[in-house]
């Protein structure tokens, strides 16, 4: 792993490549960096208006908690399992733990993976607020081009939620298929000898295929969440990069500039792209812990948040692809966030290979954290992560 790109230039054996940065061991290295692999767009923050965080170190160490198995695991031994790269705990706006691994920093960058389709939710919420959207709007009233495919008389609630009745597998290790075209629209994979070029605008209109009796249950699609993008862009009449700089980063007090991955005219790949250091990703959940709200400015609208966290519905994610993921646990997903729906509720965005942000909003617990793990999805690596985010939750609650 640690040759990774080393020497002038590496060795073939060492180099990271657009064919080869989401699979292992290239991740290591590639998942912060990937606007040397993939072009990208900028999100600036605002350097006069960072959101300081205060330093409060507690001693987690002692902390153990049962893997999936039952064994007790301690975070060291956690985050080696779940090949963490960095991780940070804030409890009332402040940093009570912090960890960085495999060469990550606090200014590192680190793609979200899904985590930014949660930024998605929150951005769309915004733009409804300031009267571009409704949630009832069809898709096509602002996206024309889609009239005709598989998204015809959808709305921007259904894309929020991914209940839109679309025939697409979401194989994250298939070779051949829609997924591999999506993903080469979306400048991630490499195109093939005797392909096109072709970009995510195009694929959209693709996408022809419904399902047979949909019956609106949560329906894990991704280009549901860059269709959206294309849709907050249309009603906004900004790209989504200076959107998104405008209306979330610069508000929130980001510490550092974040950037999106665009495909080869410059469309967003928001259901994935984002890329931002594991600070400012906490600071969006110290957001949404505190109401939306940062100096007395109303960022997020606080019935965003409360419907986030209440208006789930539970049916349609029972009978949707992901609850076999969360045995015995009473969850929903509204606006691209997941929601555990205990007396204690805590919501969350999820990513593939590891990226993860908790809110405890009832608490004021945020828990960030970045990983390149080599599978996609993990079942167990998931309910272990979980299983280390009630341990630090009861631990700061004591």
């Amino acid at each position: 792993m640690h040759t990774l790109m080393n020497g002038f230039p590496p060795k073939e054996t060492d180099q990271v490549t657009l064919a080869n940065w989401r699979t292992p061991p290239f991740i290591r290295w590639a998942f912060h960096h990937v606007r040397e692999i993939v072009p990208s767009a900028d999100i600036a923050n605002d350097p006069g208006s960072v959101w300081h965080l205060d330093e409060a170190s507690i001693d987690l160490s002692h902390i153990r908690f049962p893997d999936v198995s039952g064994e007790l695991l301690s975070l060291d031994e956690y985050r080696e399992r779940s090949e963490t790269d960095a991780t940070i705990v804030l409890h009332k706006g402040r940093v009570v733990h912090e960890a960085y691994l495999n060469g990550m920093t606090s200014s590192s960058p680190h793609i979200l993976m899904s985590v930014s389709k949660s930024v998605l939710g929150i951005v769309t919420g915004i733009a409804i607020a300031q009267g571009f959207l409704r949630e009832d709007d069809k898709i096509e009233t602002h996206v024309p081009e889609v009239v005709g495919t598989a998204f015809t008389g959808h709305t921007v609630r259904d894309l929020l939620d991914m209940q839109v009745g679309i025939s697409f597998d979401e194989d994250y290790l298939a070779k051949t298929g829609p997924i591999v075209e999506y993903r080469k629209a979306t400048n991630w994979n490499p195109l093939e000898p005797g392909d096109e070029a072709s970009d995510l605008r195009t694929f959209f209109t693709s996408l022809m295929e419904k399902e047979e009796n949909f019956d609106g249950r949560f329906h894990y699609v991704s280009p549901n969440s860059d269709l959206l993008g294309w849709v907050v862009e249309r009603a906004s009449g900004k790209r989504f990069a200076d959107y998104l700089s405008e209306v979330l980063w610069k508000p929130l007090g980001a510490e550092y500039s974040a950037y999106i991955t665009v495909d080869r005219l410059g469309g967003s790949r928001v259901a994935g792209g984002i890329c931002a250091t594991v600070r400012d990703l906490a600071r969006l959940g110290l957001l949404l812990a505190a109401g939306g709200c940062r100096n007395g400015q109303q960022i997020v609208p606080k019935s965003w948040i409360s419907d986030m966290m209440e208006n789930g519905d539970p049916d349609a994610w029972d009978r949707g692809e992901f609850a076999e993921d969360f045995p015995g646990m009473a969850m929903h997903y509204r606006s691209k966030w997941y929601v555990l729906r205990d007396d204690n509720p805590i919501v969350f965005g999820l990513g593939i290979h590891g990226q993860n942000v908790f809110v405890d909003t009832q608490n004021d617990i945020v828990i960030a954290q970045f990983s390149s793990q080599p599978e996609p999805l993990n079942a167990k690596k998931e309910l272990n992560t979980m299983s280390m985010v009630k341990a630090i939750i009861a631990e700061l609650t004591a």
